[in-house]
């Protein structure tokens, strides 16, 4: 199936990525189909430049061809990119803050991340309260991260004792039936001019 397509240039293509797609290809070839693979059998010259979790749905960008990729790339190592996602938690969570843990991969339980204050990498997310639902006890949160570690937003928030409900990986076992993270909006520098682009995705949750 083709992905949904937000934008497409000489240059740039958003796309809309599913929950429970990958990214990127996975080892053996029962994880070969994936958003790259798809978005490629339509534009042979994208190039990948961020990621997406497997179970997290929403905007996600390509460059179309190397030089692109090198300057998107930069982008987003000079933190030029805004990334925002919306996440339904387990529990109540009221007002907002900053999570300052630092990051480190999990290697005996990969491919999990956890928060280590010796050899962690700083990491650092932003959110704010949006709602909470009494009925499902849940809360729904705005989040920006600063950083962009693997799964930081899930550990984070987990660490918070408030985890994405539907995280198969941090959170209790959920009737959920899918994990419920998603990349709302994406901000960022043409590639070919700087010009600032901003693409909004709805939560479909």
């Amino acid at each position: 199936m083709e992905p949904p397509f937000l934008h497409v240039d000489d240059a740039l293509i958003i796309a809309e990525k599913p929950a429970g797609l990958l990214a990127v290809p996975g080892r053996g070839p029962d994880k070969q189909d994936c958003l790259s693979a798809r978005v490629q059998q339509r534009y042979p010259d994208a190039l990948v430049v961020h990621r997406l979790d497997r179970d997290t749905s929403g905007l996600i960008c390509f460059a179309r061809g190397a030089d692109h990729q090198r300057n998107l790339s930069r982008a987003f190592a000079d933190r030029a990119v805004q990334k925002r996602y919306v996440a339904c938690v387990v529990g109540r969570l009221e007002g907002a803050g900053e999570i300052d843990l630092p990051l480190i991969a999990d290697w005996p339980n990969r491919p999990k991340s956890k928060v280590d204050h010796v050899q962690g990498k700083p990491s650092r997310t932003r959110w704010r309260v949006a709602g909470y639902d009494a009925a499902a006890d849940t809360t729904r949160v705005e989040l920006e991260p600063i950083t962009g570690r693997s799964h930081q937003l899930r550990v984070h928030l987990a660490a918070l004792g408030h985890p994405i409900v539907g995280d198969p990986l941090y959170a209790p076992p959920s009737a959920a039936p899918r994990m419920k993270l998603h990349a709302t909006v994406l901000a960022l520098p043409h590639p070919e001019d700087g010009r600032l682009l901003e693409f909004a995705s709805p939560v479909p949750f």
